[in-house]
């Protein structure tokens, strides 16, 4: 028998209209995962769901196959295929022009963030204004890998001082009390630790990465 004869056969359908909205997506998903390379399933959904796609090329980008079978009122049929194992390496951001101006930083003090659904880490990069601080605090119960990015600053220990300048990488051992502070042009490092759900610091201006 020809593959591409085979490969149609084993196309199966996943119709998610009578699921409950919160049970779509994961659905959806763990259905892609078990998939074998070059293996598809059709999706039935009854509207163009494009929210599903966003995810799609926040988590595989170019690494999935999309295409439209049929469009009409309640029977939305797409085609969905998966290209690679895994999802493809990529690039996520050019650091050079996330701006230390922290009005683009979050409350947190995060100018942007690892988005990525499945992972293993977490990932931020910090923008502290002139003169900005995280006030002196005991680290959380995980290691964190700091790369300095932009500008200035100074990290306090129990026991000493180190200058933050570009290209300073920092290993933050797990509850190491430090205390950062930024210079006169602000300081913009970037964060790398093991994922948890949240993390609750005091700080003034603000916070490490969640």
């Amino acid at each position: 028998m020809p593959p591409e004869t085979a490969n149609t056969q084993e196309v199966h359908e996943l119709d998610v209209r009578g699921m409950r909205k919160p049970d779509k997506h994961p659905t959806i998903f763990a259905t892609y995962a078990a998939l074998p390379v070059n293996g598809a399933f059709v999706l039935v959904n009854d509207h163009d769901p494009q929210h599903l796609r966003e995810e799609f090329e926040a988590d595989h980008p170019a690494s999935y196959g999309w295409e439209y079978l049929t469009r009409e009122p309640r029977n939305w049929r797409i085609k969905i295929t998966k290209l690679a194992s895994t999802p493809l390496p990529r690039v996520l951001v050019d650091t050079t022009t996330i701006t230390a101006d922290p009005a683009t930083a979050d409350v947190t003090g995060a100018a942007w963030k690892l988005q990525i659904r499945e992972r293993d880490l977490d990932s931020n990069i910090i923008a502290l204004p002139p003169g900005g601080t995280i006030d002196s605090h005991a680290g959380p119960d995980l290691d964190v890998l700091v790369h300095v990015l932009a500008g200035s600053g100074r990290l306090v220990t129990e026991l000493h001082t180190i200058d933050l300048t570009p290209g300073v990488l920092l290993w933050l051992p797990r509850r190491s009390r430090r205390q950062v502070s930024a210079g006169d042009h602000g300081l913009r490092y970037l964060t790398v630790h093991q994922r948890r759900e949240a993390l609750v610091l005091d700080t003034s201006r603000a916070r490490e990465p969640r």
